[in-house]
């Protein structure tokens, strides 16, 4: 049962470059999770597939630079970035050691100094698991009594740093590896207060808000969301005449129906929380959601769907 559990714990990967797999565009289109592509620069191990993909903009990350000891980390770090997370599956066939390595050559060329190469039993075995940044199942498998661990750093020019991780374990014959790079950087200041909702409001009738905040597929407001909703509710109080629409927007990961539907729950849930919280007058907003149909950028890169999926504020 234990084992089980620990397959639950994800991977932590670091970028390998096309050459090191020569990925072609039908291994993409043999089973890639929607949306999802290499890290740039980065490859694959010949023959895998992503099974998992998360692009961060800013997020924290765990990686471990020294072994275990005694059941507890020694040298945890913890850097805060943009942060990719990879997971790939590879059929039966290869070993652990032999997808781990070719992560780790192709790493060591694309300029990152090792902190930590590990396995099982010289990591720290269960409990080092337990500290490491993993996406859920089925995206990422972690078999505790069975993986290796890599960690590295990559110096930039003016100071910049990246780090990078790969964990590679299995579950039953086929191989998982998980790649987690962070390029370290400082978060970008996306609050806006409530006179800049106003002049938006007055000058083009809509404004895009950022500062809102959903897991993935998820309709609940989290709770880094609650600056920008004190500052819409400023608004609010300050026009107390003013009604306004909440619409949400999504990307274009997923169907049509479904993404309609989530926009729509995402903005009735901004309108529920701002009503329950912050007391505003339910009857001063309505929600509605357009899923992917008013896209403020192309959905054909990460960056783009980032800028679509938001909340708006449009005025009757």
């Amino acid at each position: 049962m234990r084992r089980i559990l620990l397959t639950l714990l994800a991977v932590l990967l670091v970028p390998l470059a096309p050459s090191l797999c020569g990925v072609g565009a039908a291994l993409a289109a043999g089973g890639d999770v929607p949306g999802a592509k290499d890290y740039p620069g980065i490859g694959r191990f010949k023959g895998s597939v992503i099974t998992g993909y998360e692009v961060k903009d800013f997020d924290a990350t765990k990686l471990q630079a020294a072994a275990f000891k005694d059941g507890k980390a020694t040298d945890e770090r913890k850097p805060e970035g943009r942060v990719t997370r990879i997971a790939y599956k590879t059929g039966a066939g290869p070993s652990i050691l032999e997808v781990a390595k070719n992560f780790e050559t192709q790493l060591a060329k694309a300029g990152f100094t090792t902190l930590l190469t590990c396995t099982t039993d010289e990591c720290g075995g269960i409990p080092f698991t337990e500290a490491l940044d993993v996406l859920p199942i089925p995206q990422m498998w972690v078999d505790g009594f069975d993986y290796r661990y890599w960690s590295g750093r990559k110096a930039g020019e003016s100071g910049a740093e990246t780090y990078a991780a790969v964990l590679v374990s299995k579950n039953n014959d086929e191989i998982y590896a998980e790649l987690v790079v962070t390029e370290v950087g400082a978060m970008e200041n996306k609050m806006i207060d409530a006179a800049a909702m106003a002049k938006g409001l007055g000058q083009a009738g809509h404004i895009a808000l950022y500062g809102i905040y959903f897991d993935t597929d998820k309709a609940v407001v989290k709770p880094e969301s609650a600056p920008t909703l004190a500052e819409i509710s400023k608004l609010m109080a300050a026009q107390p005449e003013l009604h306004v629409f909440i619409v949400g927007h999504t990307d274009n990961q997923g169907t049509f129906d479904y993404n309609m539907d989530l926009s729509r729950r995402r903005a009735a849930a901004v309108a529920a929380a701002l009503a329950k919280s912050y007391g505003v007058a339910a009857a001063r907003m309505q929600a509605a959601g357009v899923g992917f149909l008013a896209p403020v950028a192309s959905n054909a890169s990460e960056e783009g769907r980032a800028q679509n999926r938001r909340v708006e504020l449009v005025q009757p």
